[in-house]
């Protein structure tokens, strides 16, 4: 969206230097390696670099401005505006170019599927919309990613915006609806996802349901207990999905509702009318159903109609690193669904990768970061409902005792469970252990990096 340079200077509370030079509107850019000639560059500060540092090659590719907070970036001639914080400039220009998008934004968060739940709906609005739609790439869901979103959108070009909102601080999600303003929004779950950070399950809560604070139209899990507590203080009624009609279809309260009836019937009762359409779904696990399922709730309310939604289901793709499936040299199948890891998502993986077919299911499980005080619990928890479900456990990180202390209690001998100290000595195991007939899972927290044994074992 390209701004008018007032617009800009009201909404980030600029100075104005070299005026003369400065253009009529910004068109907004971040990273000199993709800055085009006439774009204002913001000089963000990151953990790693600091755009600062870049204003001479910004300058160099044609920048026509510059957005800085430090003083000594200025160069003489060349157009700046001056804020306090350059990241809170880039959220307010952002918010500013949501203003003036004509279009739907529809916000999903929760404490897993977000990401998934968001590539789902992006391709099944794209029925309807087409390339009329701009939908966030990968995870880009703090306040960089949003921002970015926003001032992509063109009045043009999109008339649906589809943003990924993520949370790892108390109060996260409520700064990204202040730029977003979102019409419809999708809460998959609050689970457990950055307990240490956040600090407890209460702030936990209120983080994600300030998704609603500006009056979002609300698509929300019948499955999840905070939820279903806390709907009825919405302005609303809220669009209720769930991956299986046989646990809540009876809740006539639940209404409009849209689930699945195993993998072959999609229902949704809207005003006590009920439609059953036969559909054919591919993705696994319950948890990847609930994610679907919200998917086609929210479609819904963004005007794609379900005799359109249920042929497209079973070409739908999971995101990149999502339960991807692995065929190796000599047969080995794995499994790699290592992008991220929380109890509730471990234990939905784990419940997924128990039905697929196998002489032995083997798990290589690597600790869950930013749990705080429930750490522990929460990986014999993981570790109990893992003996359940796989006949070997390899565990590893920071809490591979609890995960072990867990297995034990739900089941598994000690000669069913290795501890392993690095991915390198997992691929050894895997490598010298695991037959063709075996599948294997990986799964645990990004900071683990178990993608290394897939190339270990690649090689």
């Amino acid at each position: 969206m390209n701004l008018p340079l007032d617009e800009a200077i009201a909404a980030t509370s600029a100075t104005l230097a070299d005026a003369a030079a400065a253009p009529a509107s910004l068109r907004v850019s971040t990273d000199t390696r993709t800055l085009e000639p006439g774009d204002t560059f913001v000089a963000l500060h990151g953990e790693n670099h600091d755009g600062h540092d870049f204003v001479d090659d910004a300058i160099r590719r044609g920048a026509a401005m510059l957005v800085v907070d430090e003083e000594l970036a200025r160069v003489p001639g060349v157009a700046a505006m001056l804020v306090a914080d350059t990241k809170a400039a880039y959220m307010a220009l952002a918010g500013a170019s949501r203003g003036r998008f004509g279009g739907r934004v529809v916000a999903v968060t929760g404490s897993a599927g977000k990401t998934t739940t968001k590539a789902f709906l992006a391709q099944l609005l794209a029925i309807r919309y087409g390339a009329r739609l701009l939908a966030a790439p990968g995870n880009e869901n703090n306040e960089i990613g949003v921002s970015k979103l926003l001032l992509r959108a063109s009045n043009e070009a999109h008339e649906v915006i589809v943003v990924e909102m993520g949370a790892r601080r108390y109060g996260d999600i409520e700064v990204l609806v202040e730029i977003a303003r979102p019409q419809v929004g999708i809460l998959t779950n609050v689970g457990d996802a950055h307990l240490e950070i956040v600090g407890s399950r209460e702030r936990l809560e209120e983080t994600k349901w300030a998704l609603f604070g500006r009056g979002a139209g609300a698509i929300l899990n019948a499955g999840d207990s905070v939820s279903r507590r806390r709907a009825g203080a919405l302005d609303r009624k809220p669009h209720w999905f769930a991956a299986d009609w046989g646990c809540v279809g009876s809740d006539e309260s639940l209404d409009p509702l849209t689930a699945f009836e195993g993998d072959r019937v999609l229902i949704h009762r809207s005003g006590g009318d009920r439609t059953e359409l036969p559909v054919d779904v591919r993705v696994p696990g319950l948890h990847n159903r609930a994610n679907l399922a919200a998917a086609v709730a929210a479609a819904l309310e963004l005007g794609v109609p379900l005799e359109q939604l249920a042929p497209a289901i079973p070409a739908l793709r999971l995101p990149e690193g999502r339960y991807d499936r692995i065929a190796l040299r000599g047969g080995l199948r794995l499994i790699y669904d290592a992008y991220n890891a929380n109890a509730n998502g471990m234990i939905a993986a784990l419940d997924a990768f128990a039905a697929e077919s196998a002489a032995r299911h083997i798990a290589v499980l690597a600790s869950m970061a930013e749990l705080g005080e429930e750490s522990s619990s929460l990986h014999e928890r993981v570790g109990a409902h893992a003996a359940r479900r796989v006949d070997m456990l390899l565990v590893s990180g920071e809490y591979a005792a609890d995960l072990t202390r867990g297995a034990h209690r739900g089941g598994l001998t000690d000669g069913q469970i290795v501890e392993v100290a690095t991915n390198a000595q997992a691929a050894r195991w895997l490598r010298e252990h695991a037959g063709a007939d075996d599948v294997v899972l990986l799964k645990g927290s990004r900071k683990y990096k178990l993608e290394e044994i897939v190339e270990e074992l690649r090689t």
